[in-house]
């Protein structure tokens, strides 16, 4: 299953679960993929920025990839990113014989110019090869690597084998208005765009063009929820089951102890055994917690999914 530009739905970025002691958490690498086959999750994303993939050796990248991989029949995208080709073309490689559909590359932020930019994808899909299907992460509030639509356009041009955009850029509504304005006018050929930053401006996303969603935020139903009634023209409906996760997505969406959030409630939905990082990290404090608690049970008024134990 490889993946394509016709891509469309839910990329769950999946959490990479750790016990207290730092050892990977394989019993609730399987929990939480079981969990995003049940609700509806069109594929996964594994070593993504939230999957703490820096944490990681070489040879725990390819295991949890391949864990998650074997686990499920949903297309999975690895994140691939690294300083060098050498590296990503290694993880690329074992990624691909263990099943993946495709790979995520980030830019390294060291780039400064718009060349610079095309030139290092250029690169890497040499690197992992011409038959590795790619995604383009373009996230400049993490990676300080600012890619125009432009930009974007090139790289698509340059390279076949990029079949998919993840969309983070902030504000990025008119950059998704302006990358399908280059499919209409024939300027771009069609590749799928799936948006992160936690969902936090799905609701517009979508309505400008976007396919769906590659994110992470602990209730990935509601992302399921909002891509799917925009797809069938209710508005209203989709914007409503958004605005009764807002609180709670924004909260999240905290530079610094975002994941720190996500991991709590996953722990508290049973679908991790523990909310523990790899050092470092950011942890909650016992008001933080108190915070998520409160926004979940205001949450449950509204959505029965946030009734928790």
């Amino acid at each position: 299953m490889r993946l394509s530009s016709d891509a469309k739905g839910v990329y769950p970025i999946a959490p990479t679960p750790f016990l207290p002691d730092g050892r990977i958490d394989e019993a609730s690498i399987d929990r939480i993929t079981d969990f995003y086959g049940e609700i509806g999750a069109t594929g996964l994303t594994v070593l993504g920025v939230m999957g703490e993939a820096p944490k990681l050796d070489g040879a725990e990248a390819a295991a949890v990839a391949a864990r998650f991989i074997r686990r499920t029949s949903l297309p999975v995208i690895v994140g691939v990113s690294a300083p060098g080709f050498a590296a990503m073309a290694s993880l690329a490689k074992t990624a691909m014989e263990a099943g993946a559909a495709g790979v995520m590359i980030a830019p390294p932020n060291t780039l400064r110019t718009d060349d610079h930019i095309v030139t290092y994808y250029r690169h890497a899909a040499e690197a992992i090869g011409p038959d590795v299907p790619f995604v383009i992460q373009d996230y400049p509030l993490s990676f300080s690597v600012v890619m125009t639509p432009g930009v974007i356009r090139r790289i698509v041009a340059d390279n076949p084998s990029c079949v998919m955009l993840k969309h983070e850029d902030w504000p990025g509504l008119e950059k998704i208005s302006a990358l399908r304005g280059f499919q209409r006018d024939g300027s771009m050929r069609p590749i799928s765009i799936l948006c992160g930053n936690g969902g936090l401006f799905l609701d517009f996303e979508c309505e400008r063009g976007a396919d769906g969603a590659m994110t992470g935020y602990a209730f990935p139903e509601m992302l399921v929820d909002v891509v799917r009634l925009v797809a069938a023209g209710e508005r209203a409906r989709a914007h409503d089951i958004f605005d009764a996760h807002l609180p709670l997505l924004r909260y999240e969406q905290q530079p610094g102890v975002g994941l720190a959030v996500r991991k709590y409630v996953l722990m508290r939905r049973g679908l991790l055994a523990s909310d523990a990082q790899r050092k470092p990290a950011g942890g909650l404090s016992a008001t933080a917690r108190a915070e998520v608690d409160f926004l979940l049970a205001r949450l449950a008024r509204h959505d029965g999914r946030a009734r928790l134990a």
